[in-house]
């Protein structure tokens, strides 16, 4: 057994709360033409070398993604944004192994259109949208011109999701903490989910 096949097996192994609806989103996953691979810390289902789903543990309920799920038709009406910043991704939850067997065939059906999407090449169209800096931002930008260069230099992604994560906080305060404590992993030119 691989190192990757130890840490999906580990995923599935270590789940208590959700590991019964789990195991069943892997057996619809892996019914398909899907690879199965460890990536970011879980189960993530590939197809060439592109990600097409996950499986995740939340509190509410065990979910399966599409990376690219924007583009999927969703005739069922059951496809949800993560999260309000959200743009490509989309998910749906299950809080109970009958749900996932009820709805099964049209999960096969939705993990086939996300398969006929990568192999026709498909991407997401993401609208360049300009989020505006919190003011603590702009002032401690304008106050350390090495972080000002840093931040510049991510990638507009990374960008994005700092910009999102300062301007979320409702108070000013937390919103100059949480640019304190990510300055130095802007400095080294990392995203808040690069390690």
């Amino acid at each position: 057994m691989s190192e990757r096949d130890e840490k999906i097996e580990a995923f599935y192994a270590k789940e208590r709360r959700w590991k019964a609806e789990l195991t069943e989103l892997r057996a619809v996953l892996r019914s398909t033409a899907l690879v199965e691979d460890y990536k970011w810390r879980g189960p993530c289902y590939t197809h060439g070398d592109a990600n097409v789903a996950w499986v995740w543990s939340l509190k509410s309920g065990a979910a399966l993604g599409f990376f690219k799920g924007v583009l999927l038709s969703d005739p069922e009406g059951i496809l949800i944004a993560p999260g309000h910043a959200s743009r490509s991704m989309r998910k749906i939850e299950f809080e109970s192994v009958a749900q996932i067997r009820k709805m099964k065939a049209a999960l096969r059906r939705y993990l086939k259109e996300a398969i006929e999407l990568e192999k026709a090449g498909r991407k997401v169209e993401f609208v360049r949208e300009e989020l505006p800096y919190p003011e603590e931002l702009t002032a401690r930008l304008k106050r350390d011109r090495k972080l000002k260069a840093a931040f510049e230099a991510l990638t507009p992604g990374r960008r994005r999701a700092y910009l999102l994560h300062f301007s979320d906080a409702k108070q000013s305060k937390t919103r100059s903490a949480r640019i304190e404590k990510w300055a130095p992993a802007i400095l080294a030119g990392k995203g808040m989910n690069d390690r």
